[in-house]
């Protein structure tokens, strides 16, 4: 029986920088395990869309496909968009079996690929007590979401940075140049700007804008090695309810 095919979900963008990021992250993760096809839909401005390619591998007689959103929390697209996608699809491809897994974060192999985005761009492990660190986000008005970022931003502070704050280029305040300035009011010898999103686009844009007065900004999450082995262990983390027959396409 052939494996089930890995359809990594994104949102897609009208920057064309996201979809080449989506596309480098998939290269990266079809070369860490060739057998296995990995195939991308977009939700929206880009293509192919979520259902075009679920009708294609239905059509080419597929029978498991694991969904995997691109997402870092729990928010409105993992909740509704993606749900109700699935769920649509599954109605009109009947023989067609969809499990959805888990969304991306959290897990230490995004806060490695964080970390490994800040070394990348000139800071060193003996910075972290004199360095205040942005946890900047796309940002959500999702409690579940914000919980996660908070709780990250836990995580990072005790990790030995001077202090660690989140901040938000949509939705919620504080703004990514807010938390610079408090930070520097603070006492922090420098300030360091860490994006935690995947791909570019207006938001990480917007994150950047924010970040002009900062030290350091480090790149996007984007097709990390981490980020890569991520996918592939949320896809065998689905596995086992797939083999076992449970389709789960709803919330």
């Amino acid at each position: 029986m052939r494996p089930p095919v890995l359809l990594v979900i994104a949102h897609g963008s009208r920057d064309p920088r996201h979809a080449a990021t989506v596309d480098a992250l998939v290269r990266r993760v079809r070369s860490i395990r060739p057998r296995l096809v990995v195939e991308t839909g977009f939700l929206d401005f880009n293509a192919p869309s979520v259902p075009r390619v679920l009708e294609r591998l239905a059509a080419q007689g597929t029978e498991d496909v694991i969904a995997l959103p691109l997402l870092l929390t729990r928010a409105f697209h993992a909740k509704s968009d993606i749900p109700s996608v699935l769920r649509e699809a599954s109605a009109r491809l009947p023989r067609l079996r969809i499990h959805r897994a888990e969304v991306l974060g959290p897990s230490p192999l995004l806060l490695a690929a964080l970390h490994r985005r800040l070394w990348e761009a000139g800071l060193q492990e003996a910075d972290k007590r004199s360095t205040g660190l942005v946890l900047a986000s796309a940002g959500s008005t999702d409690p579940e979401a914000i919980a996660v970022i908070a709780e990250i931003a836990r995580e990072l502070r005790s990790a030995g940075w001077c202090a660690v704050r989140p901040a938000f280029a949509s939705a919620l305040l504080p703004r990514t140049d807010e938390v610079v300035r408090s930070l520097r009011a603070d006492g922090c010898e420098r300030v360091a700007v860490a994006p935690y999103v995947i791909a570019p686009g207006r938001l990480p844009d917007r994150i950047a804008e924010g970040a002009r007065q900062a030290d350091v900004l480090a790149d996007v999450l984007g097709a990390s090695p981490e980020l890569a082995q991520l996918l592939l262990e949320r896809y065998e983390q689905a596995l086992p309810a797939l083999t076992a027959g449970r389709v789960a396409v709803t919330a």
